[in-house]
């Protein structure tokens, strides 16, 4: 996902932009599980075909029910993949069913996914400074530290750039440019805190 200046790739790509990227996710484990896995699946590949699949993604993962996919077997995996216009990637599908069985197991240590995510800013939306002006990393020590606590815990493609994807898109980081409608919004209905750029790469 790029600034907010960027050509959007589809009409879903816009209204995905306009609706969720960016807009904090506080207590909703499926959306936050949404976010995730669309960021992991999308390693290697372009977004505008994350946008373009995003409903096969749905149909073939039960709308992101991350208790249903726990229960997965052989035959949901090949179920998925044999799914006209799903990504033939089996290394991926089964990264998603590890990853819904990874939160299941952090819900009873922190109360819920979200929990986990947000206890890294203090519940804050963090604003990075020249962020908003388009200085935006493809990672930085935020999401490096994430990364390593989640592949420590049996997370699946969940390098510091996917991580760091998902930090944006779940409004944990604020990466809208100042002169885009939500980031304003966003800063005026959610508590924020301003850091100086954190080991960015």
């Amino acid at each position: 996902m790029g600034h907010c200046d960027r050509i959007f790739t589809s009409d879903a790509d816009r209204r995905y932009h306009d609706t969720e990227w960016g807009i904090p996710v506080r207590d909703d484990d499926r959306q936050m599980f949404e976010h995730l896995t669309l960021e992991c699946l999308q390693c290697g590949l372009s977004w505008a075909l994350m946008m373009k699949k995003r409903e096969i993604f749905r149909e073939c993962f039960e709308n992101f029910d991350f208790e249903k996919i726990e229960g997965y077997g052989e035959e949901d995996v090949r179920r998925i993949l044999e799914t006209e216009g799903m990504i033939r990637s089996e290394r991926k599908v089964r990264a998603v069913i590890n990853n819904a069985r990874c939160i299941l197991k952090m819900r009873g240590e922190f109360g819920s996914f979200c929990d986990y995510l947000w206890g890294y800013t203090d519940g804050k939306t963090v604003l990075y400074d020249g962020h908003e002006k388009g200085a935006v990393p493809a990672k930085n020590g935020l999401s490096a530290d994430i990364s390593r606590d989640m592949k420590r815990r049996g997370f699946k493609y969940v390098g510091a750039v996917t991580v760091y994807s998902h930090l944006q898109a779940c409004g944990i980081i604020n990466d809208h440019a100042e002169d885009c409608p939500l980031y304003i919004q966003i800063n005026a209905s959610y508590p924020t805190v301003r850091l100086a750029p954190d080991r960015e790469g």
